[in-house]
């Protein structure tokens, strides 16, 4: 007898594949003449299915219906029978009697909470998506799971397109761990910029209903963080510190985000918060020096740079080595005072003081003492004493020969070499850091050893390409309005000169040092409307793109200009930033 079931099995199989195989070939008849014969009570839903599929095809509904009847009679425990016996009523245009068939469906599989879970799944397939989402609400009724089949709600709430029950149900799924980064994913993914002011207003309707529950504002944070909005972050982050005694950690890290950003308003506002409300706390001694180096940096991003705020920042640095000591904890900190002597108010010698200081306590620290070194090297070649440079520089290419500082070092000894006219020497070892890890590095070394490649060898005095460089070294000095009279006078006197687009690259830079926008737009459209299929045609439109961005706060324009750079030079070093920023003045959110 068992022989004989495994024979009549096999043959059901046979034949099923050959059906199968018709269907799929577009023989429709032959395959639904095969399916009648398999259609019966226990037949699998690939049987079912096309069955149905055929019969609707053929305009056999009415056969097919009387088969259906019989079967839901027979086979009344399994709920995909009830499921494709709907099916063909609507192919009928009856509505009413399908609906029956689905309701029925979902009763038979009731019982269980796998089974809905399945039956959920065979109605998704049948894109029947709102029925599915019917079907797993039941199943995360019985299941007492107020998380549960959040992750495929979600995903059916965005194939119907209600985008806020689908954002209400990830938000669900994240509160499971190791979610959070999915969640991410799967919102950059489908929110696009008429959804965003929905998804804030559902984070923070979540932050508020559940203020203790860390994930929520942790989304709210990273939604807003994308968005650049720090300060409105900065709330939420303070707001949770204090209510979970969390000390200062969370707020402490969202400030070197918004100082990586150049928030550096916000970013202090951070760090203070952080020294002020836990000043026995490991942190304090760091976010004590960043509050000043965040200060630091939007001084020397203002221009013109005032020296009066200067000697404040030093005032601030002396006032925490009176409090916190000279000592490991503030190495930074005696690193940072020495650059602002050098470096703004021409106090060199007291600079190289202070970095000797911090040389002798800090000489465990190889790599620290390595930074001081360049640091003193480049104070040094703004004393005009470029031996004593390059000694330094050259020491840390030995002491970090195989790491970043190394090729960092490397290439300040190749600029150097081009300061003093030393062009081939430079672009030799220019050339090799074209191949360093770092892609910041080998950027700068490929394009500074282009510059040298393109604009010698002209003539055998290289007068043109030596005052260039000599001007590039004023400005290392900072001698910024010295270099932009040079400037002037070299265009003047080289308009036709192959370094023409260099020269009006340069002054387009220093012209926005002196915070003289107009002017520096004017030479950034010279060498776009000049040079546009030139090496600097794709640097100068992405420089004019930010300015109008950053500068003019000329949103528009700053988007036009990104996109004309992301369609005009699609292979840029530039493009992946333009498509960030213009994602990001659009309202996308990014990475």
């Amino acid at each position: 007898m068992l022989c004989l079931v495994g024979l009549l099995n096999g043959f059901a199989q046979e034949g099923q594949d050959l059906a199968d195989e018709y269907f799929k070939k577009g023989e429709v008849e032959k395959a639904y003449t095969i399916y009648q014969k398999l259609i019966k009570p226990g037949a699998n839903k690939q049987v079912m299915n096309r069955y149905v599929e055929s019969a609707v095809k053929l305009d056999k509904i009415g056969d097919a219906e009387k088969v259906m009847r019989r079967l839901v009679k027979s086979d009344d425990k399994n709920p995909y029978v009830f499921l494709q016996a709907g099916i063909l009523e609507e192919s009928r245009k009856d509505s009413a009697k399908a609906e029956v068939y689905f309701n029925k469906a979902i009763s038979v599989a009731g019982g269980n909470v796998n089974g809905l879970a399945e039956l959920a799944q065979d109605f998704s397939e049948r894109n029947k998506q709102a029925w599915s989402v019917k079907i797993l609400k039941k199943a995360r009724e019985q299941s007492k799971d107020p998380v549960a089949y959040a992750g495929e709600l979600a995903r059916l709430y965005g194939s119907l397109g209600q985008k806020e029950n689908m954002v209400d149900e990830l938000l669900q799924w994240g509160l499971i761990p190791g979610n959070r980064d999915n969640v991410q994913a799967i919102l950059q993914d489908n929110l696009k910029e008429n959804d965003q002011k929905m998804l804030e207003t559902v984070l923070y309707r979540k932050v508020q209903e559940s203020p203790n529950e860390m994930f929520y504002t942790e989304m709210l944070v990273w939604y807003l963080t994308q968005k650049k909005e720090f300060y409105k972050a900065f709330i939420q982050e303070r707001a949770l510190d204090k209510r979970l005694k969390l000390t200062g950690v969370r707020v402490y890290d969202l400030g070197a985000v918004a100082l990586q950003n150049k928030d550096y308003k916000n970013a202090a506002a951070m760090f203070e918060y952080v020294a002020k409300e836990y000043p026995q706390g490991q942190l304090y001694p760091f976010a004590r020096r960043l509050v000043i180096k965040a200060r630091e940096e939007q001084v020397k991003n203002t221009y013109p740079v005032d020296n009066l705020e200067i000697r404040k920042l030093i005032a601030d640095y002396q006032k925490m080595f009176q409090e916190l000591g000279k000592n490991n904890r503030t190495l930074e900190a005696l690193r940072s005072t020495a650059n602002l002597y050098a470096f703004y108010l021409d106090e060199k010698d007291t600079a190289i003081t202070i970095l000797q200081l911090a040389t002798e306590i800090g000489k465990t620290e190889r790599t620290f003492i390595d930074r001081c070194k360049l640091d003193m090297g480049d104070i040094y070649l703004l004393k005009g004493e470029p031996w004593e440079a390059t000694l330094l520089y050259s020491q840390v290419e030995k002491s970090q020969k195989e790491d970043l500082l190394g090729y960092e070092a490397k290439l300040r000894n190749a600029r150097l070499h081009y300061y003093k006219g030393d062009f081939e020497l430079s672009k030799e070892v220019l050339d090799i850091l074209k191949q360093a890890t770092s892609r910041e590095i080998a950027n700068d070394a490929g394009a500074l050893s282009l510059l040298i490649m393109d604009n010698t060898g002209m003539d055998s005095s290289e007068t043109a390409m030596k005052e260039y460089a000599s001007i590039e070294l004023m400005l290392f000095q900072n001698k910024v309005d010295s270099a932009a009279l040079a400037l002037n006078q070299m265009y003047a006197k080289y308009k036709d000169h192959s370094l023409a687009d260099n020269i009006l690259w340069l002054r387009a830079n220093t012209l926005l040092k002196q915070n003289k926008t107009d002017e520096a737009l004017q030479d950034l459209d010279k060498i776009s409307a000049n040079y546009g299929e030139d090496v600097l045609g794709d640097d100068a439109l992405f420089l004019t793109a930010k300015t109008y961005e950053e500068n003019r706060k000329d949103k528009t324009k700053a988007m036009e200009l990104y996109n004309q750079l992301l369609q005009k030079y699609p292979g840029s070093i530039f493009g992946a930033e333009a498509r960030k920023r213009f994602r990001a003045l659009r309202g996308d959110i990014i990475n």
